[in-house]
């Protein structure tokens, strides 16, 4: 049984438990694509961090001073393997990361809007690497667990995760649509730049709101558009020259998504304008980004013409049961 299990009072354990172990039979395969992490992961499985500082825009997991020379070149070498480096920045044993995203400027944005996370029960939606994760851990959770399909992303987390030995976090290879195993588990739902990889939006926020516990709360961040109109973009092959792009809403038409969607106390609380200083091009991320994605003549256009992106954020709960008392007989 997964061991995040321990946490979520689901009747669906064994369903859980048997997704897991086809998941996890799937991972542990001798795959060439998959051996190039397994075996130098499991060459440095013995290492420990000395240091966990989570408190701060980098994610540190141990000093230079931890490691012999040997060592620091062979997790130098596993770190170059998880290229690209998307979410960060991170610094491990020394070893500064500096991802695509600087992502502690959007967990920032997320502060103001942030719940209590001490003693809560918290998933993270499409985790990546687990940075969102490791900034939780910093608020006392109870347990957060990420969902995360994609293979680089979920080695990269566990890799991290056994050098900083946080016993409270978990990820599994799972995605947004395993939600429903989920209903009701969750205090704090995550979703952060998910929404419009989803062909229908809706159905992944019936599922979030499945998942959520009555009086929990849902953060969720998504690229969109300007404007006051409730409309979406619908583009018909790339938006920004990514392919796996659907919907591109306003805010007021992700206001009604969710308000469709069942959630309740909806409130915008963050919206702005992307910028090549915040996703860019790094030693850790060598491919195309922001820059590439934008008409160079016009910076309110994408490369297809289309509105250029915004980053919008949202926080919803999922309202209590009304409970109704049975009024006493009078005795006649």
């Amino acid at each position: 049984m997964p061991p995040y299990l321990d946490f979520l009072p689901t009747a669906l354990k064994n369903t859980i438990t048997r997704l897991h172990e086809e998941k996890q039979a799937w991972i542990n395969q001798p795959k060439k694509g998959f051996l190039r992490y397994q075996e130098p992961i499991a060459k440095l499985s013995h290492l420990r961090a000395s240091l966990l500082d989570l408190s701060g825009d980098v994610v540190r997991i141990g000093n230079r001073a931890d490691l012999n020379d040997a060592e620091h070149e062979q997790v130098l070498r596993l770190l170059r393997t998880f290229m690209p480096w998307r979410k960060g920045p991170f610094s491990i044993f020394g070893t500064e990361i500096d991802a695509e995203w600087q992502s502690w400027r959007k967990w920032n944005r997320l502060l103001p809007a942030l719940p209590d996370l001490k003693d809560k029960v918290i998933a993270d939606v499409g985790c990546n690497n687990g940075y969102y994760m490791f900034r939780m851990a910093a608020h006392a959770p109870k347990m957060v667990l990420g969902f995360e399909p994609y293979a680089q992303h979920y080695f990269t987390f566990s890799t991290l995760n056994r050098f900083a030995g946080v016993e409270n976090l978990f990820i599994d290879l799972l995605g947004i649509e395993h939600l429903p195993l989920f209903p009701d588990c969750f205090d704090v739902i995550f979703c952060l730049g998910i929404l419009y990889h989803r062909p229908s939006p809706i159905d992944a926020l019936r599922e979030l709101h499945m998942a959520l516990k009555p009086g929990g709360c849902l953060l969720l961040e998504s690229q969109g558009i300007s404007g006051e109109e409730p409309v979406a973009l619908f583009p018909e092959k790339t938006y920004a020259k990514v392919p796996g792009t659907w919907f591109v809403p306003t805010a007021s038409c992700l206001h009604n998504w969710l308000m469709r969607s069942g959630f309740t106390d909806i409130e915008c609380f963050c919206q702005h304008p992307m910028s090549s200083e915040e996703q860019r091009r790094t030693d850790w991320m060598l491919f195309e980004s922001y820059q590439d994605f934008i008409d160079k003549m016009n910076p309110m256009r994408t490369i297809e013409g289309h509105p250029a992106p915004w980053r919008i954020f949202f926080k919803a709960g999922k309202t209590q049961p009304k409970s109704y008392a049975c009024p006493l007989r009078q005795k006649s």
